[in-house]
């Protein structure tokens, strides 16, 4: 099943970090955070103006992106969970070093 979301919404699955053990300890899954950051799926087509202007989005799929702790909702697609999100929502793209070289 394709999920393909409308206006300026984003399909992110989220990027589980890495698990790190300090000094011998084991966090439990339920005691950690949940992850910030993000890759995106699939994006819409944009945000649309009074006057009826379509806005793309500064974002794409494939893009890792990084978002607030309670934003966004929740879904699960063929159990995988996911996140929707509106642009407006995300709070940065994480380019390599090498694109952001690249863009001097």
């Amino acid at each position: 099943m394709t999920v393909r979301p409308l206006h300026d919404r984003i399909l992110v699955k989220r990027i589980e970090e890495k698990e790190t053990v300090k000094g011998g300890i084991i966090i439990p899954d339920s005691a950690k955070e949940k992850p910030q950051e993000g890759q995106v799926v699939a994006v819409g087509s944009g945000k649309k103006t009074e006057e009826g202007k379509v806005i793309p989005l500064d974002v794409k799929a494939g893009d890792r992106i990084l978002f607030g702790k309670y934003t966004g909702n929740e879904i699960k697609i063929d159990d995988v969970e996911y996140l929707i999100l509106r642009e407006e929502e995300v709070l940065g793209v994480i380019e390599s070093a090498k694109a952001a070289a690249g863009k001097r």
